[in-house]
This record gives C-alpha cells, sequence and structure tokens, in this order.
C-alpha cells in the first residue's frame, strides 16, 4: 500500500437480528446504517446473502440493494456477495443492470461460491448445483459476457435492460482461490478476512501477481473485510469482542441464536478447547478505542498492501453500531460526499 494514500472505508452489513429483535426490525436497521454511512463518507455499502440463518435478515442482496439506492445518494452499493452457484449467471447479470439503470456508476456485483447456507439449503436453492469448481468458471465467464455484450461461442442472448454503464465485478474469497479467478478475468477481488484469518496477505500478493488487464480494470483493485467493534472506551470496545467470540462459537457448533447482549455472556466460563477456538476467533477481528483500531487496521492494510477495507461491525445493541461506524469515520478522517462537491464547486 502507498503509505501517502488516505484508508478508504467502506460497510458490509450482514443485516444481522440480534436477541430481542424482528428481522423486519434488522432491515430497518439496515436502511438506518447505510443513510449513516452515506453521510459519514464511506466508500461502498455491500450487504449479504444468507439462507435458513435464523440470525441474519439479508438473503436477497439485489431487492434490498434497489431500497437502499433509493435512501442514499453517494455510496457505491453492492452484494457482498451473491452465491453464483444458486442462479443462472443471466439472470444475474440481468438483476445487476437493472439496479445499474436505477442508480448509474454505483453498483458493485460481488460474487462469493460459498453456499451462504448449509448444503442441505444450498441443494434446495439449485437442485443442479454439484458443487463443482469448474461449473463455477463456465458461470463466470457467461456473466462475464452477459454484462459486457460480448459474443460467445454458442447463441448470443442479450441481458437486458441495456445500459451505458457496466457494474464493477468483483470476486469474494476466504480460501484466495477466487482471487486466481479474478486475477485470470480481470475482475477486482475482496478478502474475507473476517472468515479466515490466515494466508490471506501472501493470497492477496498472488491476485496481484497474476492479475491480466480486462476491458473494465486496467490494474489490480482490491479490499479486505474484517470485523470491525471501535467503542468510546477500552472496557466497551472489550464487552463487544467477548460477545462476538461467543457468539461467533455458537454458530460454528449450528446453535441458531440471535446475538446477545453482554449481560448474558459476561460469566461464561470457557473449556480449555473453546479457549483456543477463541484465541483463533478474536484474530477475525479488530477492537479498541479509535485510535487502538486505526493502529491495527493501518497495519492490516499495509499487510495486504490495500488501501480500502471493509468493516463488518454485528453488536446487540444498534446504538453501538452505529457509533463504531461514527467513530470509525472520525478517526480515519473521512471526508462526507456532500462536502467533497462543495468544496470542488
Amino acid at each position: 500500500m502507498d503509505a501517502t494514500k488516505q484508508i478508504r472505508l467502506s460497510v458490509l452489513d450482514q443485516s444481522p437480528v440480534p436477541q430481542g429483535t424482528t428481522a423486519r426490525q434488522a432491515i430497518q436497521q439496515t436502511i438506518e446504517l447505510a443513510q449513516l454511512a452515506d453521510q459519514l463518507g464511506y466508500t461502498r455499502y455491500w450487504v449479504s446473502e444468507h439462507h435458513n440463518a435464523g440470525s441474519l435478515a439479508g438473503t436477497t442482496p439485489e431487492v434490498l440493494l434497489a431500497r437502499l439506492g433509493a435512501e442514499t445518494e453517494h455510496l457505491r452499493l453492492g452484494s457482498g456477495g451473491v452465491m453464483l452457484p444458486h442462479y443462472s449467471a443471466l439472470k444475474v447479470a440481468e438483476n445487476f443492470r437493472m439496479l445499474e439503470t436505477l442508480y448509474p456508476n454505483r453498483i458493485d456485483l460481488g460474487i462469493g461460491r460459498a453456499p451462504g447456507a448449509d448444503r442441505l439449503t444450498a441443494s434446495i436453492l439449485n437442485p443442479a448445483n454439484k458443487f463443482d469448481e469448474n461449473d463455477f468458471i463456465d458461470q463466470l465467464q457467461d456473466l462475464d459476457r452477459y454484462l459486457t455484450d460480448e459474443q460467445g461461442d454458442g447463441p448470443f442472448v442479450q441481458a437486458a435492460p441495456v445500459t451505458d454503464t457496466v457494474p464493477e465485478r468483483w470476486l469474494l474469497s476466504s480460501s484466495g482461490q477466487s482471487g486466481l479467478f479474478a486475477a485470470y478475468l480481470g475482475w477486482a477481488f475482496s478478502f474475507a478476512h473476517f472468515i479466515n484469518p490466515n494466508g490471506g496477505p501472501q493470497m492477496m500478493r498472488l491476485y496481484k501477481e497474476k492479475f491480466r488487464p480486462s476491458p473494465l480494470l486496467r490494474a489490480p483493485q482490491a479490499n479486505v473485510a474484517i470485523f470491525v467493534l471501535c467503542a468510546d472506551t477500552a472496557e466497551k470496545a472489550q464487552q463487544l469482542e467477548d460477545t462476538m467470540v461467543l457468539q461467533m462459537m455458537r454458530l460454528e457448533r449450528g446453535e441458531r441464536v440471535g446475538f446477545p447482549p453482554y449481560e448474558e455472556i459476561k460469566d461464561y466460563r470457557y473449556s480449555a478447547e473453546e479457549l483456543a477456538r477463541a484465541a483463533h476467533q478474536r484474530q477475525r477481528m479488530v477492537s479498541g478505542t479509535p485510535e487502538q483500531v486505526h493502529a491495527k487496521l493501518t497495519k492490516l492494510a499495509a499487510d495486504y498492501g490495500v488501501d480500502e477495507l471493509v468493516a463488518v461491525t454485528i453488536t446487540h445493541d444498534f446504538a453501538d453500531r452505529l457509533r463504531s461506524y461514527e467513530l470509525l469515520a472520525q478517526v480515519f478522517e473521512l471526508t462526507p460526499k456532500a462536502a467533497q462537491v462543495a468544496v470542488a464547486v
């Protein structure tokens, strides 16, 4: 990363459903958080796709993005991501061409390969899905053609609506394999450190080394997503982290529970085996006061060689979530887009 470049911040919102709340409330909070991020000067706002997960309400990014576009003015809006093996490449292309028609030069199409669900749910979403790597590569190439109107070897079908702009194309990965696909196709690449905290910088370097320019992207473009918990005091930040760690462990065990309040977990006693797993969970996140978080995230960006970080923040209390993003924007000195426009004029 160029040391002179300011780090850009973006948001990945999974629309969490904390204990004691409803999915409707979670989606309303997504709208409110997007509006705040728009005001604060964040670069992108991505929403995720999960299925059969009671603690997460985000199942259809393309539907949610249509609403978020009407509620914001400056943010790039995107999927983090659409799980392509569940769907027809043509339908995904048309969904995002429609979004690009509605909100020109503001749409990111982020594509993932993971099920975003358990295998049973994935098989119901697409009974023909064999979870085959070659099938995924074929879908990516088809999607590329539909978005750019390139004539393939077979019959030509044009994705509609036809527009004069194209969504940014991103591949999302927690293993690095999709980084190689992104490099080959000339797509941008996002690494999910919040899922896998190991080996990411090496995978990012490989993406950049193997990158082949495409008509829509002449040089590598990348970011890194990580859990971020920022609070006014170190004590509050530690409480947020402790709650997050236990919730991640519960989800790993297959427990379908909403995000708990700190009071519920503060007296939890870990077994020796759980302590080792908890240490791994803590590697997936950065927490602390604004100054502490700034130092940790700046180092993370340097390790990965990127100038954009995507913050994933989940808390029980929505006010804590909003405050975390506010503090992040302040400590990284984000400039609201409206102020940028005013200066330019």
